[in-house]
């Protein structure tokens, strides 16, 4: 008789980690769905599974190129907000859109004269389907509100729409693949102030090898756009030291806005719509 030993708690703890490493990190159903047997006989993993793919130099980790990630060709034929929404939603291009749960595009009022774009969602904005609600977006929105800005009163997106597993960094390939809705999302608002938050945002859209702590206080363009790089509150949430540099570029935005003539006219714009 041939004796089972294999221990029932060290395998479910095993396949959790795996799990875990893979970026599962919540229950999304009520009735587990085991696919690791079949016909009553168990596949082992190890024999069965496809062999991985390595990872080029092309595909790693976004944040740690020496270059920011060109767009790629889409044929975007959107000419609102609303019509760019549907297409990046139908878009299949992305794997990240097959591993999250929500589709996250923008919150806030595209008629706002400011808008922020971020890097990816991550847990519960992903689960709520809105940017920028967790810890790191509570935050932002004390941020904003230190310098006299309502969250309604601004427009905010990400570089990325799906949330990567794990809320791990986006990687090249996702950036290039979001990039062509992300610069139609900025033509189509058409910001008089751009805020852009974090490492993945400012590289992408400036086109630049330069880290964020190096960019971050120096106003520039986009397309003819003010400018301003900004730490990603998830960062100054992990780096409580950075709060001071943070203010002192809020300070500038305000003094920013204060001189620019359409300020005004952009909170009317915002309130009233």
């Amino acid at each position: 008789m041939i004796q089972n030993n294999i221990n029932p708690l060290k395998e479910a703890i095993e396949l959790l980690e795996f799990q875990n490493f893979m970026g599962a990190d919540e229950v999304v159903s009520d009735t587990p769905n085991i696919h690791l047997w079949k016909d009553s006989h168990r596949i082992s993993f190890e024999k069965k599974a496809a062999p991985v793919k390595e990872i080029s130099n092309k595909q790693t980790n976004f944040s740690h190129q020496g270059f920011a990630a060109p767009a790629i060709k889409v044929d975007i034929k959107a000419n609102t907000v609303e019509e760019l929404k549907a297409e990046a939603r139908a878009f299949d291009g992305c794997p990240l859109k097959f591993t999250a749960m929500n589709f996250v595009f923008s919150d806030g009022n595209p008629l706002s004269r400011i808008m922020l774009v971020g890097e990816a969602p991550g847990e519960e904005e992903d689960r709520q389907g809105l940017p920028f609600v967790g810890a790191a977006g509570q935050l932002l929105n004390k941020m904003l509100a230190g310098i006299g800005i309502k969250r309604e009163d601004v427009y905010i997106s990400n570089i990325i729409f799906w949330r990567p597993p794990g809320n791990r960094t986006p990687m090249e390939d996702e950036v290039s693949a979001c990039l062509p809705f992300v610069e139609k999302h900025i033509e189509l608002v058409n910001p008089k102030l751009l805020i852009l938050l974090g490492n993945t945002s400012a590289k992408a859209l400036l086109r630049t090898n330069t880290g964020i702590t190096r960019l971050r206080g120096k106003w520039t363009e986009y397309k003819g756009i003010p400018c301003m790089p900004f730490f990603h509150p998830s960062y100054i949430l992990r780096q409580p030291n950075t709060k001071r540099l943070a203010w002192a570029d809020l300070i500038q935005i305000k003094k920013h806005l204060e001189k620019s003539e359409k300020w005004t006219a952009s909170l009317h714009t915002s309130h009233s719509a």
